[in-house]
């Protein structure tokens, strides 16, 4: 048979096949490469805050906004005050969220997306997405602790606990292994699977916002007297957003625990038991099943204990607790990439 005859008998590309392909090849090699970009560079480090990179980070500048034009926000009744915490939660998601979006939308829109438009809006979107994950810093900081653990050097661990928002000063060695074993599980949803999937769903856009609406919880979502009105609406927000990734993160590390020939059973029956024991309604799942699947016992002092002592909680449960943190976030991404396939063949998510 002929080149010619060949050619004759092709089928023409279907366009709408083409495009949806494009967008979700484009979509997963963001993600990939947003990911492979966080564990090369990773974040700057808040132990320096004067560094420029620390300054101008996302979250950095998104914590200093709310703090600045909270006072703004406040009133001696607490029904307005709960209102003006609405619009507080609305204005710094918007601030942030919708420059991205135009921004990213003029690219697609004006330069074109089948042009240099895509190289464009994909190396914007990367690197706007890497900065809404942060997995290589944490790593560092656990290695580290766990490192100084193991050589009874306290003084040098107690350096990287305090991420887990306690006084180190008292703290012994299991005591900081907690900490950070603790800090671990909550930060895999805040700032690793959450934003992951918000992209998958709704794109670079979604990613900021839900990094937007986790650092608002961050700054005002205390029941303190100072925040109880202005912060309800973001802290209940952050719980919404959270609700599904976290209950299923806790049903990945069990799947993780299995895969790593760990106590995946002990993880399941911990996380049934002891995830409403923590003040968070979401992040008790991922800690519990953690604590399970090491057969340790995870305690924050005058607050929660979660597990059962069923082994020494020594700083080689980091290092257990990292592995089970990484393979989640493998089976995670996988996840996402199901969802991309779905949304970007109904929709585009800029």
């Amino acid at each position: 048979m002929s080149f010619q005859s060949i050619e004759r008998m092709s089928l023409p590309l279907n366009p709408w096949l083409v495009q949806n392909t494009t967008n979700i090849l484009v979509a997963i090699v963001m993600l990939v490469l947003a990911v492979a970009l966080d564990l090369i560079l990773g974040d700057p480090s808040p132990n320096y805050p004067d560094r420029l990179a620390f300054k101008l980070h996302p979250t950095v500048l998104m914590g200093k906004f709310t703090g600045k034009i909270e006072p703004y926000f406040k009133n001696p009744d607490p029904k307005i005050e709960k209102f003006l915490g609405v619009l507080l939660g609305l204005t710094v998601i918007a601030v942030f969220s919708i420059p991205v979006f135009f921004v990213l939308w003029l690219i697609v829109t004006y330069v074109g997306f089948w042009s240099i438009g895509l190289f464009i809006y994909a190396f914007l979107g990367i690197i706007i997405l890497k900065m809404t994950i942060c997995i290589k810093l944490e790593t560092d900081w656990a290695k580290a602790a766990a490192k100084a653990i193991a050589v009874d050097d306290l003084d040098e661990a107690k350096k990287y606990s305090h991420f887990s928002r306690r006084d180190s000063k008292n703290l012994n060695g299991s005591q900081i292994s907690s900490a950070v074993i603790e800090s671990m599980a909550e930060n895999l949803i805040d700032f690793k699977l959450s934003p992951m999937m918000s992209f998958a769903l709704f794109g670079v856009t979604g990613a900021i916002a839900f990094r937007a609406i986790n650092t608002l919880d961050g700054m005002v979502g205390f029941k303190d007297k100072a925040h109880i009105n202005t912060g309800w609406f973001s802290a209940n927000l952050d719980t919404v957003v959270n609700y599904i990734p976290t209950r299923l993160t806790a049903l990945l590390m069990i799947v993780a625990a299995a895969i790593l020939r760990m106590d995946a059973k002990n993880a399941w029956k911990i996380a049934y038991r002891d995830h409403k024991k923590t003040p968070s309604r979401n992040h008790g799942w991922p800690m519990a099943a953690v604590a399970g699947a090491l057969r340790v016992q995870l305690e924050k002092p005058g607050q929660y204990i979660l597990g059962d002592p069923l082994e020494p909680l020594t700083g080689d449960k980091i290092i257990s607790a990292l592995r089970i943190r990484d393979v989640t976030i493998v089976l995670w991404a996988l996840l996402c990439v199901l969802v991309i396939v779905i949304t970007r063949t109904l929709f585009v998510p800029i």
